[in-house]
């Protein structure tokens, strides 16, 4: 394994900066709120599922381990169509690659709260994570096109932010419905499915791109043009997208362990009941927030990914270990509230941003796409994964353990990056 210096690097990055500094900033700005909009609704469909899991496990006569494999369905087809759909998007836009997908899942939402059947419901929430499949690699690609490249990373995390707005939602909404005032679980599934809908057609008003000058625009494609035709190939021997991709994986692990399991860990294991559970379990995303801007901010302003990397992977670490071990309601609360400081949502802008400086403007959507189809992987391990362990060991405790680890484990091979200008490639 060695390191090479692309030649092309450091044209596209200017190219990439010129054809940014052309775009106004009102439109940047809407194109972030629309996809920070984007985010909220996908991320409220996943998690008014959570607090209501022991609702549905009556409904369909089911064990933890079952329970889990809805999640793990719903993220095996979200994961699987990742690549696809970033190529598709490279081919036919990435706006109609996004309202396609925002109407299959608003569509597959509403009638996850009609099925009658466990096997049936199991179809239409895979079907709902292949419509938001669509989303990840052409959002951030489209939203990489406009946003100024000295902004990158905050924009990103202002996009990102979405999630847990969108995770605080869905916690909120199903525990205030179901368990406070002990409504349906399927009503949250229909008030989420129409507004996804509709942001999806919102999306066909964007441009795909802002080209004030088409000499800049031939000057990026005569870049291009040199570029290895292998993309996905060329994606796989870059030891830098590598070693983001695994970190990637053991983050978003750790974080669907959290995501899926901590309402029922409270409720449980921990005692806390009604609207509590939603409003505990909400405080990882609105933590999440001011890390994520915070540290957004410093890495715009520092450009040092492993210092702020390292800052971040201890915090998270120490508080899932906690989250797990403490039986004290308040080191409970402070921890959770540390893990969404310093967890996933604080590191997802800082490791976007490096994979696209990485990428180039080449292929964006499917870098990007590869990204996330490695690290989604891990929301199809955990929720699965984290179920049979509690069957087996009659405790969420060990899940939790198991995410710290694999963590701290992704933080550790991250060391070995070399700087974004360099491409590292495997030989």
């Amino acid at each position: 394994m060695k390191s090479v210096i692309d030649p092309n690097a450091n044209q596209v990055s200017e190219n990439y900066s010129v054809n940014n500094s052309a775009v106004s900033e009102r439109y940047w700005w809407k194109v972030v709120a629309l996809c920070f909009t984007g985010w909220i609704l996908i991320y409220a469909d996943r998690t008014i599922l959570n607090p209501v899991m022991p609702e549905i496990a009556k409904t369909f006569h089911i064990n933890n381990a079952q329970l889990g494999l809805i999640s793990s369905v719903f993220f095996l087809a979200y994961t699987l169509l990742q690549m696809p759909f970033g190529i598709l998007a490279d081919k036919i836009g990435k706006r109609i690659m996004i309202t396609f997908g925002f109407i299959l899942f608003g569509v597959m939402t509403f009638l996850s709260g009609i099925v009658s059947a466990f096997g049936i419901f199991l179809i239409v929430r895979a079907i709902a994570g292949l419509g938001e499949a669509s989303y990840y690699g052409p959002q951030y690609a489209l939203s990489g096109e406009v946003i100024p490249i000295s902004k990158l990373t905050l924009g990103t995390a202002i996009i990102n932010s979405g999630m847990a707005f969108g995770s605080s939602g869905g916690y909120l909404l199903s525990s205030y419905l179901v368990l406070q005032h002990h409504h349906h679980w399927s009503l949250p599934f229909f008030i989420i499915a129409i507004p996804t809908i509709i942001v999806g057609l919102l999306f066909m008003t964007l441009k795909e791109k802002n080209n004030s000058s088409n000499k800049n625009f031939k000057n990026t494609a005569s870049v291009t043009e040199k570029v290895p035709q292998n993309q996905i190939r060329d994606i796989f021997l870059n030891r830098n997208l590598i070693l983001a991709f695994f970190l990637c994986f053991c983050s978003i692990y750790a974080y669907f362990v959290v995501l899926t399991w901590l309402p029922q860990f409270l409720e449980v294991e921990r005692g806390f009941k009604g609207t509590s559970v939603g409003f505990i379990s909400s405080l990882v995303p609105w933590a999440s927030i001011p890390g994520a801007l915070i540290f957004a901010k410093l890495y715009d302003k520092y450009q040092h990914t492993k210092i702020l990397i390292w800052i971040l992977i201890p915090l998270a670490v120490v508080s899932l270990l906690l989250i797990g071990f403490t039986h004290s309601h308040i080191v409970l609360i402070v921890s959770l509230i540390i893990y969404g400081l310093s967890g996933k949502l604080a590191i997802d802008p800082i490791l976007i941003s490096f994979v696209t400086k990485q990428a180039g403007k080449v292929r964006l959507s499917t870098t990007l796409s590869a990204y996330n189809f490695i690290g989604m992987s891990g929301s199809v391990l955990a929720p699965y994964f984290t179920g049979w362990l509690s069957d087996k060991f009659g405790s969420m405790t060990v899940g939790f353990y198991l995410g710290s680890v694999l963590l701290l484990i992704g933080g550790l091979a991250f060391l070995a990056t070399n700087d974004v200008n360099r491409k590292a490639v495997v030989h």
